[in-house]
C-alpha cells in the first residue's frame, strides 16, 4: 500500500510517500525565514506559505519516490492538534485528491505521528517495542506518554503552561539570540565555561507533570540585572543554565514514569528531541536506570511528513477512513 501523507500543522510544509511502513520520500519546505523577523510563527503568515509551498512539495515528494499520483492507494494528513489556518491548507488538499480519485482518507493526529516516529522502518536503527515511554517535547507541546500499541496511547502528564520548545523560543528571544532559539542555546551550551543556577519547577512531585513559564521569568529577570544587558561570556552562562534545567526535568518526570510503570523502553520524541544535550542526558540517565533509550534521527523529530504518512498509513491498513466533513482541531489529545 503506498499512502501520501501530508503536514501542515504549524509553520513547516511537509509531504512524504510511505509503501508498506516504509518511506519512500520525504519533503518539508521551512518557513523559518519567513517567521525569523517576527521571533515566533505568525499564524496568518503561516497559513499564506502553506498555500504557496504545498503543490511543489507535493509534487517533489512523489518524484523522489518515482511514483505517480495514480499510483497512491490512499491519502493522509494532519487534522490536527494545531493552527487551524495551517491544517486548514494541508488537510483540504488532502480531502480534495482522495475524493476526486476515490481513494481512502484518514485524518491524522499529529502527537500520534510524533509518538510513533521511532518505529518508521528504513533508517537503519532499532525500534523500540511496545509497551514504551516516550517524552513528547516540541514547540507546543511537552508530556509524558505511555504507548503500550500503534492505537493505545495514554498521557500521563504534561505541561501547565509553556511547552519546553516555546521556553527555549521565549529565552532566545530574551536573550537576543534570534529564532528557532532551540538549536542557538543548544549550541551555546555546549561549549564549556561557568553557567547560571535556574528553577525545575514541579521537579520533587511526583507526578509527570512540567511547568516552564517560571524559569521563563527567571531568566528574565537575571538577564534584567545586567545593565545594558549581559555580554557574550554571560549570555553562555545563563544559555547553559537555562539547558541544564530544563533537560535534567524533562529526562527526570519520563525516567520517574518509565520505573514506576515498569516498562523498560523510553523514547524521545518532538523538535526538542533533536537537542544534543537533552539526548545526551536521557542516554547517561537511562544508562544508569538500566533503560533502553530511542529517538528518531534529528531529521524526523521536528515536523515531518513521513511521520503523518507512517501513522495514517496504519490506520488505513486496519482498515479505518475519516468522512470527508473531518475539520481541523487546534486541541486533539491522543
Amino acid at each position: 500500500m503506498k499512502v501520501l501523507g501530508i503536514e501542515s500543522s504549524c509553520d513547516e510544509t511537509a509531504a512524504s510517500v510511505v509503501e508498506d511502513g516504509r518511506v519512500l520520500s520525504d519533503v518539508i519546505a521551512s518557513q523559518v525565514a519567513v517567521h525569523r523577523p517576527y521571533g515566533g510563527v505568525v499564524p496568518e503568515l503561516a497559513s499564506r506559505n502553506h498555500m504557496i509551498n504545498l503543490t511543489p512539495v507535493i509534487e517533489q515528494a512523489l518524484k523522489d519516490a518515482q511514483v505517480e499520483l495514480g499510483q497512491i492507494d490512499g491519502i493522509v494528513a494532519t487534522s490536527g492538534p494545531g493552527l487551524i489556518g495551517s491544517l486548514l491548507v494541508g488537510l483540504q488538499a488532502a480531502k480534495t485528491i482522495a475524493m476526486s480519485r476515490k481513494l481512502p482518507f484518514v485524518g491524522v493526529n499529529h502527537l500520534r505521528g510524533h509518538l510513533l516516529a521511532t518505529r518508521i522502518e528504513g533508517d537503519n536503527l532499532s525500534r523500540p517495542n511496545f509497551p514504551y515511554m516516550a517524552l513528547l517535547a516540541s514547540g507546543g507541546h511537552t508530556g509524558v506518554y505511555l504507548v503500550e500499541s500503534e492505537d493505545s496511547i495514554t498521557c500521563l502528564g504534561q505541561t501547565r503552561d509553556d511547552a519546553a520548545g516555546e521556553a527555549y523560543d521565549k529565552v532566545a528571544k530574551l536573550l537576543g539570540l534570534g529564532y528557532p532559539g532551540g538549536p542557538i542555546i543548544d549550541k551555546m551550551a555546549a561549549v564549556e565555561g561557568d553557567e547560571e543556577t535556574f528553577p525545575q519547577a514541579l521537579r520533587q512531585r511526583k507526578s509527570y507533570e512540567f511547568s516552564f513559564s517560571g524559569i521563563k521569568t527567571a531568566v528574565a529577570q537575571r538577564v534584567a540585572t545586567f545593565k545594558g544587558g549581559p555580554d557574550d561570556k554571560q549570555m553562555h552562562a545563563i544559555a547553559r543554565g537555562f539547558q541544564r534545567a530544563v533537560v535534567e526535568i524533562l529526562v527526570r518526570k519520563v525516567v520517574l514514569a518509565a520505573r514506576e510503570k515498569q516498562v523498560s523502553s523510553v523514547v524521545l520524541a518532538g523538535g526538542v528531541a533533536a537537542n544534543k544535550g537533552l539526548r545526551a542526558h536521557a542516554a547517561k540517565i537511562c544508562r544508569e536506570n538500566d533503560l533502553k533509550l530511542f529517538a528518531p534521527p534529528p531529521s524526523r523529530c521536528t515536523d515531518n511528513g513521513s511521520m503523518i504518512a507512517y501513522a495514517g498509513y496504519l490506520s488505513l491498513a486496519a482498515g479505518q477512513r475519516s468522512s470527508f466533513d473531518l475539520g481541523p482541531r487546534s486541541n486533539w489529545p491522543v
